[in-house]
């Protein structure tokens, strides 16, 4: 949730900026404006959502500013019936460094509990079309959290994942020390948390925290190639089956096998599932209507 953000500015001292990240504010495709973040479509068909945090200065560091744009960009995306999935990136230098600490140092424990600091960043967690995380630079404190909200992580191969908010004095708050731990273990989620190291995208994909490794230049083209397959298929089947793979996080064994059956069994009463089988047999492309 955290980075040590006083060696921001040296890093990016020597770095150019897009003319994109130059403009005080951004417009999406839909015509919405953004501060912190670039927001189009993708793909040949234009149905993959592309989110792209915007705060060069800042190593991308997760202000509350952006993380509500983040929310709202969600949100046009889960309305768009011709997007079937979302990919979230940052910089090739950073896809979140961070939380903003600059923001959150003088709260108070009574501000942090009685407002329930940091609720709504787990927006993307909720999203019922599948998202991927794009992953280039340091995924830090927030910035590894968000990614780890994420269905898929795509990493560039010099990504480094990192939970270093005990070197602050806190810990993680936006899901750390759970996502973390379902994902890599107890063993290496506690040596993340406790010291604060980072693991490289080599460890990380060995550790089952990310599922692909790209080169730098690459993972983003990639990540928009995998949306636009996830897209091909039903997307209200893709949402069921979205929805039955997180449900094995919350289920014993015997409940998410009846939860999957009953998922799947619903299936049955869709155009799609009808065409999708159709499809097969006839040794023909599927034309999913997403009914």
């Amino acid at each position: 949730m955290a980075l040590l953000c006083r060696s921001t500015g040296l890093l990016l001292k020597h770095s150019k900026l897009l003319p994109s990240a130059l403009a005080a504010t951004r417009q999406s495709s839909s015509g919405v404006q953004y501060e912190y973040i670039l927001v189009d479509k993708k793909g040949e068909k234009k149905n993959v959502g592309f989110i792209q945090l915007n705060r060069p200065k800042a190593l991308n560091a997760l202000c509350d500013g952006l993380m509500l744009e983040v929310g709202k960009a969600l949100d046009a995306f889960e309305m768009d019936s011709e997007v079937g999935a979302i990919v979230v990136t940052g910089s090739e230098k950073a896809f979140a460094a961070g939380a903003d600490i600059k923001e959150m140092q003088n709260r108070t424990f009574q501000e942090c509990y009685g407002g329930n600091f940091l609720a709504h960043w787990n927006r993307v967690s909720t999203v019922k079309k599948p998202v991927i995380a794009a992953v280039n630079g340091f995924a830090l404190g927030g910035g590894c959290e968000f990614a780890m909200m994420c269905d898929i992580i795509y990493a560039g191969e010099k990504a480094q994942f990192g939970q270093p908010e005990i070197l602050l004095g806190t810990i993680p708050g936006a899901g750390g020390t759970q996502r973390l731990t379902r994902a890599v273990g107890k063993s290496l989620a506690m040596e993340m948390v406790l010291t604060g190291d980072r693991i490289s995208a080599q460890e990380a994909k060995q550790s089952g925290l990310v599922s692909k490794i790209f080169p730098v230049d690459q993972l983003v083209p990639e990540a928009i190639k995998c949306g636009e397959k996830i897209a091909g298929n039903s997307k209200l089947v893709s949402a069921m089956a979205k929805e039955s793979v997180n449900a094995a996080f919350e289920l014993t064994l015997a409940e998410g096998s009846r939860f999957e059956k009953r998922l799947f069994h619903a299936t049955f009463a869709t155009e799609d599932r009808k065409e999708g089988m159709s499809a097969f047999v006839e040794k023909r492309k599927a034309a999913f209507q997403d009914k």
